[in-house]
């Protein structure tokens, strides 16, 4: 089932990335990828203001916890890749600029009032893809396949076959946020080098991609919801969380400090985990 999986879902994803439409573009997105950017803007809000645990923040635990049996509260926003903003070509994406500098001018290209949610969201974007790396951190953020591809070849190894990897929602639920119980873990995937790739609120896609030295483990779990949801969730767990930020969100959700403890959280189902294609153990119950 594995390799079957892997294949199906690096299709779809490679099908949905590669069916953009070209001319006139920028203004055509205004409707569409409106909603994406305003919820995304009201996401990152809670995580970047955070007075409180926010649902969308109930993605992280500890390796300890990922054990059969367990259940906890996780948030995996419903996001239909068909509905989401898509990932330029090369050529289309490297003649618009991608630069805090050059925000006023893109807000009019896209027709976004300078203190819309929209303009917030593509601010924070910005500043976060331009903002420096933590030691022992390599980052990039990719407007176009073509780019991110690249990017995770150039860490993964440029003679390297890669496979990519996401969390698959076995049913359609309209619940962000409940009670999932770990059934087993369907697969446990050596990492000694990998990328992970996270959308961000932008007009068309965006991937936040990033790699670290430290070692990391990288999961596929069977979870089962409150209301009888299904979800093969991805895991990856940051075992050396020691030059992390102190004032990361993770360590607040946490209540643990940088290096106290390993770090796992959950993807959802828009974002990637590239991987060398190395060997898949089978499935083993917890």
């Amino acid at each position: 089932m594995g390799l079957k999986f892997l294949s199906w879902i690096l299709f779809i994803y490679l099908l949905v990335f590669l069916c953009c439409s070209y001319g006139g573009q920028a203004r055509e997105l205004v409707g569409k990828e409106n909603k994406f950017l305003e919820t995304s803007f009201e996401e990152n809000k809670h995580t970047h203001h955070m007075n409180h645990l926010a649902p969308s923040l109930m993605v992280f635990f500890t390796l300890k916890d990922l054990k059969a049996g367990k259940r906890m509260p996780i948030h995996f926003p419903k996001r239909d890749p068909a509905n989401s903003p898509k990932l330029w070509p090369r050529e289309e994406a490297d003649s618009v600029p991608f630069s805090s500098n050059q925000l006023p001018y893109l807000l009019k290209l896209f027709s976004f009032s300078p203190h819309s949610p929209q303009a917030t969201a593509m601010e924070n974007t910005l500043r976060e893809c331009e903002s420096k790396p933590i030691k022992g951190e390599v980052k990039f953020c990719a407007t176009s396949l073509e780019s991110m591809l690249d990017f995770t070849h150039r860490i993964l190894g440029l003679t390297s076959e890669i496979q990519s990897f996401a969390t698959l929602h076995q049913t359609k639920s309209s619940v962000n946020f409940q009670n999932y119980t770990i059934m087993e873990t369907l697969m446990q995937i050596p990492a000694p080098k990998m990328v992970a790739c996270h959308t961000m609120p932008y007009p068309y896609a965006v991937f936040y991609c990033h790699s670290q030295e430290s070692g990391n483990r990288v999961y596929r779990v069977s979870l089962v919801g409150d209301n009888g949801d299904r979800v093969e969730a991805m895991v990856v767990c940051h075992l050396d969380t020691s030059q992390w930020a102190p004032n990361h969100v993770s360590f607040q959700v946490l209540g643990i400090t940088p290096g106290s403890s390993s770090v796992c959280h959950f993807f959802p189902a828009d974002h990637l985990i590239w991987l060398p294609k190395l060997h898949v153990h089978g499935s083993s119950s917890m």
